[in-house]
């Protein structure tokens, strides 16, 4: 559904590290995920800097992958998706309502995307961009079965009405992430969703600093000035940053971002505790 422009397939291989040679195949499809979201950070500095952010592909692979930053949904799954496409893959793009933190029947905007992947007569959910609580395999679009990753267990549940709704397994219960139907959406419907996500004093990626990667065994997060490091099945070290210098340390030697050159970064950095 978003308009055609070509991703280079090399430059982002090159980018996550992926050297096997990639197919429209579920072994590439898991490879895949789990390359990127171990490489490209979620995070969300440009909206948090007051800085634009810009969701057409030439736009999303500069940054992403030409300028090693990271960013959050609408620039994580349109270049997943359009990735995907390139490799021959047959991509729905779909919106989601976030509910995490929030009670079950909360009607929330649709303001995450993700994208339905078809692939020899199955159909998965896959999700590269949800934070601290990503995916980081592809989902079966199968109800009520749990579904291992190489982080946590997910499951998918249809309750009474009709929509889809993404569950986490942690803390020895499931969790909702999100909900959703398979409307398919165009490019306008992220382009204003994405604009108040980056622009509304209200958002969440407006007033605070946001980051995670899905490293191999671990999660880490960093949300303000609490770094947090999870391992998967153990125990979470959380520490509290003290200054702009530890958290620019924490932002590109753990979460490998080429951090941008901003004039108010640094204030902004610390300003929230």
């Amino acid at each position: 559904m978003i308009d055609e422009t070509s991703v280079d397939l090399d430059a982002y291989l090159a980018r996550i590290g992926m050297t096997a040679p990639v197919a429209p195949d579920i072994g590439t499809l898991r490879a895949l995920i789990a390359a990127h979201t171990a490489s490209i950070p979620f995070e969300n500095l440009d909206p948090f800097l007051g800085v634009p952010v810009a969701i057409d592909l030439a736009s999303v692979q500069r940054k992403l992958v030409g300028r090693n930053r990271g960013g959050y949904c609408f620039e994580q799954n349109r270049l997943f998706g359009d990735v995907l496409r390139r490799i021959g893959f047959d991509v729905t793009d779909l919106a989601a309502r976030v509910l995490w933190g929030q009670p079950e029947d909360t009607i929330t905007a649709r303001s995450h995307m993700v994208l339905k992947v078809g692939l020899e007569g199955r159909t998965w959910l896959v999700d590269v961009g949800f934070g601290g609580r990503t995916p980081t395999a592809p989902l079966d679009f199968t109800a009520d079965i749990e579904q291992a990753t190489p982080h946590e267990a997910f499951r998918l549940i249809r309750p009474g009405d009709g929509d889809w709704r993404l569950q986490i397994g942690i803390e020895d219960a499931w969790r909702t992430l999100y909900r959703f139907d398979l409307q398919p959406q165009f490019f306008i419907d992220y382009r204003v969703s994405n604009y108040w996500t980056s622009t509304n004093p209200e958002s969440k990626f407006v007033t605070s600093l946001t980051v995670a990667r899905a490293a191999p065994g671990r999660r880490l997060t960093l949300n303000n000035r609490e770094f947090a490091v999870r391992a998967i099945g153990g125990a979470t070290e959380r520490r509290v940053l003290r200054d702009a210098g530890e958290i620019r340390a924490v932002l590109e030697r753990e979460f490998l971002i080429r951090l941008p050159d901003h004039p108010d970064l640094d204030r902004k950095l610390v300003e929230r505790i």
